[in-house]
């Protein structure tokens, strides 16, 4: 397997990740983009902030890039996340995953955007109009 697992500052780049995970073995390619939305629970979301302890972060995300390769046969995985202030409309997370065939392609890119989520050191602050919030704990 083949990863490419990177933190960036600056905007990600969607078609880079696409080309990136393209191979003539793979039938089977899955792109989740995460974007930021412009509601949560109700009330209207101005921006995020991401912080992340990069160096922790990268080794976990290589982590469940094993995991999900000892558990579905993937040829590529891609995990790309944003930190710092994004807007309503940017992309703090593209994760691709190529495979011989849909389904393995599929439940490996599930697997791994929801185990980020649980235990990546990334974390997500949402800044409203009467405050903001801290989404999961902060160091």
């Amino acid at each position: 397997m083949q990863t490419q697992i990177e933190i960036h500052t600056e905007p990600l780049n969607i078609q880079s990740c696409i080309d990136w995970i393209m191979s003539p073995e793979s039938g089977g390619i899955d792109v989740f983009i995460g974007t930021v939305r412009n509601a949560t629970k109700g009330k209207t979301v101005l921006k995020l902030e991401f912080e992340a302890y990069n160096q922790m972060a990268i080794n976990e995300m290589k982590k469940i890039a094993q995991q999900a390769s000892d558990k579905w046969p993937v040829q590529k995985v891609l995990i790309h996340h944003r930190t710092g202030a994004l807007q309503v409309g940017e992309v703090p997370v593209v994760i691709a995953v190529s495979a011989a065939h849909r389904d393995a392609a599929f439940d490996a890119c599930r697997y791994i955007i929801d185990t980020l989520k649980q235990s990546v050191p990334i974390w997500k602050k949402e800044f409203f109009d009467d405050g903001e919030v801290w989404v999961a704990a902060h160091p």
